[in-house]
């Protein structure tokens, strides 16, 4: 049975890239454009892990990130920050809000396949 992964960013060539990437390992790929966005896809059905940006309009990755781990039935879900930025007070911030890992763009996909690999194992 194949994994599914959530993949939030407000870019979609970038939702395209880390998609392909995934989809070309075997998982499934959910797709949302932002933090309110993607919010409406933890409809219930199973997710193992949730690949978000950090700067999106709407909702950010952080207040997203905060607000997945509110959800009792996605609070265990790990979930990797993709994002342009390196500061090491927002990468505080985000393993306080329950972040598993912070990935850089741009990424390796060989990078990200063996962060997920890990995390949903």
């Amino acid at each position: 049975m194949s994994k599914t992964i959530l993949i939030v960013d407000d870019s979609v060539s970038l939702r395209q890239v880390v998609a392909m990437t995934l989809k070309g390992e075997g998982y499934d790929v959910i797709e949302g454009c932002d933090g309110k966005d993607a919010l409406t896809k933890l409809d219930g059905r199973k997710i193992h892990l949730i690949v978000s940006d950090l700067n999106m309009p709407n909702m950010d990755g952080l207040t997203f990130v905060k607000q997945v781990k509110l959800n009792a039935s996605y609070k265990f879900v790990p979930i990797i920050m993709l994002t342009t930025e390196t500061d090491e007070g927002l990468k505080a911030q985000g393993k306080e809000a329950g972040l598993k890992a912070w990935m850089v763009k741009p990424f390796k996909p060989e990078q990200m396949l063996s962060a997920v690999t890990k995390l949903v194992a």
